[in-house]
């Protein structure tokens, strides 16, 4: 990528893909990777033994798997501790998780709570500082710098996106422009006055700003964005090369749940874009077997499980995030290990005649077939006993009925053949697809109706 100009003449994304300078590192990011360990041990027979004095649910937990925390003697030994699940968060709704009087929380947030009870999260100021200090490291890992302006779409209230991502880039010496979500048009209008560096927005919804930038007749690749940080949604490669390409910028992943703080558990570094290093100075992570429920060794497949280490208003242990990837040695950072891209989740998965779908697989497809848009949604229906799934695609507006009819058979072809199952594809006119304003819901489950 050549990079853009700013307004005070220095350069765009060249400067970027070096490393971190030594003066910017912070505390942690200095540490060599035995001292990480000794640490993380440290924190986590404190978190441990926090828990289980001030939280009911992890008290009968405990006693019930038979271990107390002094039985954590080395960092093997959390495997013989119990899984906390989202359902325990919401069984113990709204208060009943935190681990310190309502008097020292300084702020909750919650989930959208659209498939049951939200679970509702609290912060002291210590975790609130915490948390700044993690996303800034994050923003400083994907190239961002003090100085920089941050245009901040990801949503304010109760999710976490929107503050999590705005006191981060405070802390790390960035002015912040908070957007928030919707009103795309004014949105794209204050990127082209303000001029920001960096923006920090959900991938879906990026491709929502891009489409107004070409509505309303400017070339996105004029802005002066160097720098996206994408999360709160799984995304591909192939979606991370649609956005760097029409906005020629570094596009880099940010990965974070509120159970465990909110964007900042681990971020992707410019230099190298090869996975997100997990700031394993505050969160402990596993993989283990969706099914088994068995440990993985580093390198293999699983579920992602997270300890957090150094939380005081809700100490989370052994957290489910639902979420698939594998660990992998630190490279940008060699201390802290490297978690790949989150190829779906476990309670995303669609397991349709026999054959386990995510909507990942679906959109890499579709992001590499001529003629489309990278707006697409799955639908799925029963016909009889069998369940039966159509992908609905946008084409582009200048795309010819016989590049949406050619559009549509590889679509078909590429999902048979790198899926394993039939479907129906439907190629409809341009803006027909729903538009995200944070996460995009890329299923429609009509089975039941």
């Amino acid at each position: 990528m050549s990079g853009n100009g700013t307004a005070d003449g220095t350069r765009g994304p060249a400067r970027l893909g070096e490393p971190l300078p030594a003066d910017l590192r912070d505390a942690g990011e200095r540490l060599e990777r035995r001292e990480l360990a000794d640490l993380q041990l440290r924190r986590l027979q404190h978190t441990l033994r926090h828990a289980y004095a001030n939280v009911e649910f992890y008290r009968r937990s405990f006693d019930a798997a038979g271990v107390r925390p002094e039985d954590c003697r080395s960092l093997a030994d959390l495997v013989r501790f119990p899984f906390t699940t989202k359902a325990d968060l919401r069984d113990n709704y709204p208060f009943g998780m935190f681990a310190v009087p309502m008097a020292d929380v300084r702020r909750v947030h919650a989930s959208s709570g659209t498939t049951g009870r939200p679970t509702v999260v609290g912060y002291t100021e210590n975790d609130l500082a915490m948390w700044a200090d993690v996303v800034a490291r994050s923003i400083r890992a994907a190239g961002g710098r003090p100085g920089h302006k941050v245009h901040i779409s990801y949503g304010y209230g109760l999710f976490t996106g929107g503050l999590g991502a705005h006191y981060g880039a405070e802390r790390a010496g960035c002015t912040v422009i908070p957007a928030s979500g919707g009103m795309t048009a004014r949105q794209v209008q204050i990127i082209q006055d303000f001029r920001p560096e960096i923006i920090m927005v959900t991938p879906s919804y990026m491709l929502t700003l891009l489409d107004e930038f070409e509505r309303q007749g400017v070339d996105p690749r004029s802005t002066s964005l160097r720098i996206g940080i994408f999360g709160a949604e799984p995304w591909t490669e192939e979606m991370r090369r649609e956005i760097e390409e029409r906005l020629d910028l570094h596009a880099v992943d940010i990965y974070g749940l509120s159970e465990v703080i909110g964007p900042g558990v681990s971020a992707e570094c410019v230099e190298t874009k090869d996975g997100l290093h997990i700031w394993e100075d505050h969160f402990y992570p596993e993989v283990v077997d969706p099914f088994s429920d068995e440990s993985l060794p580093d390198g293999e497949s699983g579920e992602l499980v997270f300890t957090s280490l150094t939380k005081e208003a809700l100490p989370i242990i052994r957290y489910r995030t639902r979420d698939l990837t594998r660990l992998l040695p630190g490279t940008a950072r060699p201390a802290f290990r490297r978690m790949e891209k989150v190829t779906g989740r476990s309670d995303d998965m669609i397991i349709l005649r026999g054959v386990n779908v995510f909507p990942t697989q679906i959109e890499e497809i579709v992001l590499r077939t001529p003629a489309v848009a990278p707006h697409f949604q799955l639908e799925l229906t029963r016909r009889g006993r069998m369940d039966h799934m159509a992908v609905r695609v946008e084409c582009r507006p200048d795309a010819t009925p016989e590049q949406r009819t050619a559009a549509a058979a590889l679509i078909a072809t590429g999902v048979k053949d790198g899926v394993g199952v039939s479907v129906t594809v439907e190629i409809v006119p341009p803006e027909t697809i729903e538009r995200s304003v944070g996460k995009i819901r890329r299923i429609v489950d009509a089975r039941d109706r």
